[in-house]
Order: structure tokens, then sequence, then C-alpha cells
């Protein structure tokens, strides 16, 4: 016999997990473009690999799919704000929004915390959401000294540092 939890339930009892807030972004049409997901973690060391989730319904993650080169934004604890407009359907997302290009072009987020940019390595469809594999080709340098802070999703809500 199998579970079949109420869907508000899941949602709130996994909300319980803290998790770190990032943008998957890239380029489509010589134009930025970029979802915020909260469903980032790295996967392996050899190869360099990382994954994120995102829901089969998104619009934009087909246009970063068919550039096959996507960068991940982990935001720091003052990009609430940008983490809202990237969670948001339609609309510019990137309106004064500043960033520059990685090495293959895909967009870096001023103030972002640290990024990583990858090759498309593998999808896998599971329920409503997609797994993205993706192989790091570079990244931010480490910034140990750095006072920054990351936002933090805990319980439905910003988490913001003590």
């Amino acid at each position: 016999m199998s579970f079949m939890p109420d869907s508000r339930l899941f949602r709130e009892t996994v909300g319980h997990y803290a998790s770190g807030i990032t943008v998957i972004a890239g380029i489509s049409e010589g134009q930025p473009v970029g979802f915020t997901c909260q469903s980032f973690h790295s996967l392996s060391l050899e190869p360099p690999l990382v994954s994120f989730s995102v829901m089969h319904s998104s619009t934009s993650w087909p246009k970063i799919r068919a550039a096959g080169t996507f960068s991940v934004n982990i935001l720091a604890s003052g990009q609430r704000e940008i983490s809202n407009a990237f969670a948001r359907s339609g609309g510019d997302k990137w309106q004064g929004v500043a960033w520059s290009g990685t090495s293959s072009g895909n967009p870096v987020i001023e103030g972002s915390l640290a990024w990583v940019d990858c090759t498309l390595y593998e999808e896998h469809l599971a329920g409503d959401h997609r797994i993205v594999i993706g192989l790091v080709n570079d990244m931010s340098a480490a910034q140990p000294d750095k006072d920054q802070q990351p936002l933090i999703f805990f319980k439905g809500r910003y988490i913001e540092p003590a």
C-alpha cells in the first residue's frame, strides 16, 4: 500500500529544510534569461558536477537548455529582491540587475556570493520537475574572508543572518 501525502502538508514538512537561493541563468537569442532556484547542490567532485531541479512548466529553462550552458548564481543575503524578481513568471527580470558574463557568456549577477558556470551534462524527468546536472567548467574564486552571508529560505520565508 502506498502513502500519498497531502501536497500542502508535504510542502510544509520539507519546508523545514533550510536552503540557499540561486538564480540559474543563460543567454537566449542574445538576451539574458534566468529563474530562481532553491533546489541546487553539488553532486560530484570527479568530474565536478552540480544539480538543480526545475518545474516542467518553467518557460525560462527551455531557453537556457537550448544554449547548452548555464550559470548558477548563489545569492547573498542582501539579494532578496533579485530572488523575488526571478521567481516571477514573465516580465523583464533583468531590469535594474547588474551582471557580467562568464568566459562562456553566461550571466553572473553582481553581488552574488559565488557562481559556477556549467555545460548541460544530463537531464532527467522526475514527477513535476526535471533534474538537471551540469558539468562545472568555471567558477568564482573562494573568498573565505568575505563578510557576505547567503540568502536562506526556511519555512516559507527568507531568514536574515544574525
